[in-house]
């Protein structure tokens, strides 16, 4: 599974912005989430497996954008997550966000 998230990941960060397609691994999110990516992938015994991810245009000192990825989060096959988690990947994300220049590894 790292492999392929680091695969999809690498793809993502050396395509034009805005631009991968994902083939079902990168995917835009929606309603409280736009502006959020999620990487999905599928682990053993079926099980999800997902990257929180921003694009990130506003970092200082960084010609292009930033891919940043915020958290990860894991749920049984054919399950959603909760609003309560959503809500917690978007206040990190908020967290991130209000640091500029910000903080990168």
């Amino acid at each position: 599974m790292r492999a392929k998230f680091a695969a999809v990941l690498i793809a993502v960060a050396t395509a034009p912005p805005k631009r991968f397609a994902g083939g079902g691994y990168w995917e835009a999110m929606h309603g409280d989430m736009t502006g959020w990516f999620e990487v999905r992938v599928d682990g053993p015994r079926r099980h999800h497996y997902r990257l929180y991810c921003l694009l990130d245009y506003d970092a200082a000192d960084r010609p292009k954008p930033v891919l940043v990825v915020i958290t990860g989060l894991d749920k049984p096959f054919r399950t959603t997550l909760s609003e309560a988690d959503y809500k917690d990947v978007r206040a990190l994300g908020d967290e991130y966000r209000a640091r500029n220049p910000r903080s990168l590894l």
